[in-house]
């Protein structure tokens, strides 16, 4: 594969569809957005790959959700990892780039030598869908289950959609000849639509009574899911993750007897929402006197964007609902208190 190919390949998300047994899914394969987003913090090898997962599962669901503006994963937990937080934005028009970005939060005195997921604790998994203005957020949330984000993911889709899903994802350096190393992640999403979901009563067969494919799957269908799964097997952790592989040589060699066709490419850039004014939005519900709890020393408010490091100074007296001047500095009359009433 030469080096053209490899650049085509870099950030995209890949449909696909499986004619022979109508399984649908996606090939992902991020390597400067997951830079990016790993590079601005300094995180410890097991944040790093949980890190890497949730990033790489946002970029394969995003796309499913017929977007018109973001999906948001996040994972709260009681362990040394306390919360992971991906968003994936919709492109704003046809062929321009959807935007994602990651981060989290731990306990690095907690942190040990065991399994990544293992130091999340006990806590949950949501999947949250905003709209934009004029909608409601949609929010569903599994437990963390499993050993892995994914399979939380696949859990919420069984749960949840009663789409039976799966997921298989690798993460790592890459290092190419003549080129510094730099993260890298690539994964495959098989999703069939079963035409009668059967699901008894009483929940289904996984434990605690978590929903699995086999309850929904029947007859050919599953036969059909199951044959899908055993060639998504094979595949090798520098398959998924390339870029010596490319998607549609990496499709053929897993699923040729399926007849792969592939879609249009999405391509994905790190993105962030943050600025000035939705700060200024989310501190007008503070008063005068809480504005100047937050003031530092030196006489200013602060913030930073805890996705991408963004930095933020504020006059205090431009912030909160008893604001005297505007961000320009030009005299205001202060709001009501927004808490009044409630």
């Amino acid at each position: 594969m030469n080096k053209i190919n490899q650049i085509a390949w870099d950030d995209t998300v890949l449909p696909f569809q499986l004619d022979r047994s109508d399984i649908r899914g996606r090939v992902a394969r991020l390597d400067g957005v997951l830079d990016h987003i790993l590079t601005r913090h300094d995180y410890p090898a097991p944040v790093a790959a949980l890190v890497a997962e949730i990033a790489l599962l946002t970029a394969l669901i995003g796309p499913t959700m017929k977007l018109r503006w973001k999906l948001s994963l996040q994972v709260r937990g009681t362990g040394a990892i306390r919360t992971l937080a991906a968003d994936y934005y919709a492109p704003e028009s046809d062929g321009k780039p959807a935007r994602i970005r990651a981060w989290a939060s731990f306990d690095e005195d907690r942190l040990d030598a065991s399994q990544p997921f293992a130091q999340i604790g006990d806590g949950y998994f949501a999947i949250l869908i905003d709209q934009g203005q004029g909608s409601t957020p949609y929010q569903g949330i599994t437990p963390l289950a499993g050993g892995s984000l994914s399979a939380c993911a696949q859990t919420y889709f069984a749960q949840s959609e009663q789409l039976p899903t799966r997921f298989s994802l690798a993460s790592g350096h890459s290092h190419l000849p003549g080129s510094d190393a730099q993260w890298r992640a690539g994964g495959v999403m098989l999703q069939t639509l079963p035409a009668q979901p059967q699901v008894g009563p009483e929940g289904g067969s996984g434990k605690d009574g978590l929903i699995e494919a086999a309850d929904i799957l029947q007859g050919g269908e599953s036969e059909d899911w199951n044959r899908a799964n055993m060639l998504l097997d094979t595949v090798e952790t520098l398959e998924l993750i390339g870029p010596s592989v490319g998607p549609t040589d990496l499709l053929v060699r897993l699923f040729h007897e399926e007849a792969p066709r592939v879609y249009d490419p999405q391509p994905v850039e790190f993105g962030c929402s943050c600025s000035s004014d939705r700060v200024r939005g989310t501190l007008s519900i503070y008063s005068a006197k809480d504005i100047d709890h937050m003031t530092t020393d030196e006489g200013i408010v602060t913030a930073d964007c805890q996705f991408c490091g963004a930095h933020y100074e504020f006059d205090p007296s431009s912030l909160g609902f008893e604001a005297t001047v505007d961000h320009e500095g030009n005299p205001v009359e202060a709001q009501p208190d927004p808490k009044e009433g409630q």
